[in-house]
């Protein structure tokens, strides 16, 4: 009863928060978002996380950009997490999404067989779901869900709210999601998380331990991965691409088509961070512990010859 009772007391803070941004707008519920975790998320513990992120991506970047780049992403981070109250407003129907490629998703629409859609959490990515939502395409889109159930539910209607109506539960919506495909339904997964219990692959010359689910259903349902990425753009509007599939080997050795297809879509998802990096979710320990580890001791080692890095 006492975990019901702080449960129904945050869900009630939650409902607020999110009443209190959507009478606010789009501008000023990003703004206020953005201007939120840009003065207080370097002053958390993860702004070591967001710092050692940016020295294995981007080794050779001057300290100061690298600074710049920090402050930036908190910027946007907190801009998305604002924008998750109004996302019925940031749609392609409302005149803030621009979308390159629709035509891809509706020649996947019109097919009838079952897609996998993958991306990173890149911008505000709630964005791609509204533009998958749009096409008309049947989609299951993955989340996890929150700790909270009574926030869970209202997430859920946040988002229900731009056409969301096909949730894939992580872990426990795999029944559902197999059926599904078997249906047509497509599914959309971001695919750039810290797996430890994935296959490793290749991300910004390290190795990390990444999903294969994206690879295993293409290749278990005949289905197509469909990329897609989102952008920010000034005066919160955004930008869908959807680029050319990504197409996997099929071979007889099948867990070497499968890390094929997860270096596939680890690349892509790199590709897109190099190109606007301050759009990526920094603050996730994507790496593991030992590329960390390394990076402690190089640093040990430079200020042992030159001082502090």
């Amino acid at each position: 009863m006492r975990q019901d009772l702080i449960w129904r007391l945050q869900a009630v803070a939650f409902q607020a928060l999110f009443s209190f941004l959507r009478l606010l707008g789009v501008e000023r519920a990003s703004g206020l978002g953005g201007w939120l975790l840009r003065t207080l998320g370097p002053k958390t513990g993860t702004q070591k996380t967001v710092m050692r992120n940016l020295r294995i991506a981007f080794p050779d970047m001057p300290d100061a950009e690298r600074e710049a780049l920090a402050l930036e992403q908190w910027d946007r981070t907190g801009r998305t997490f604002a924008e998750l109250a109004v996302m019925d407003r940031l749609t392609p129907e409302g005149g803030r999404v621009e979308v390159v490629g629709m035509e891809r998703l509706h020649a996947l629409r019109d097919s009838g067989k079952a897609a996998v859609l993958i991306s990173g959490h890149l911008a505000n990515f709630e964005v791609m779901a509204a533009v998958i939502m749009a096409s008309g395409l049947p989609c299951q889109v993955t989340y996890r869900a929150a700790n909270n159930p009574y926030v869970d539910a209202l997430i859920r209607q946040s988002r229900e709210r731009y056409g969301i109506r096909l949730f894939a539960p992580k872990g426990d919506g795999t029944r559902e999601l197999m059926a599904g495909m078997k249906r047509g339904d497509s599914i959309a997964l971001l695919v750039d998380q810290k797996y430890n219990q994935g296959p490793e692959v290749e991300f910004f010359g390290q190795p990390v331990n990444a999903s294969p689910g994206a690879a295993r259903l293409a290749l278990k349902f005949g289905a197509v991965i469909q990329p897609l990425s989102v952008v920010r753009l000034p005066g919160v509007r955004f930008r869908v691409t959807a680029h050319e599939p990504i197409m996997i080997p099929e071979t007889e050795d099948k867990a070497a088509d499968v890390l094929a297809g997860v270096q596939a879509v680890n690349r892509f998802v790199e590709d897109r961070v190099r190109e606007v990096p301050e759009d990526w979710f920094w603050v996730h320990r994507r790496w593991p512990d030992r590329v960390y580890a390394a990076l402690g001791d190089r640093l040990e080692s430079a200020a042992r010859r030159n001082g502090p890095a």
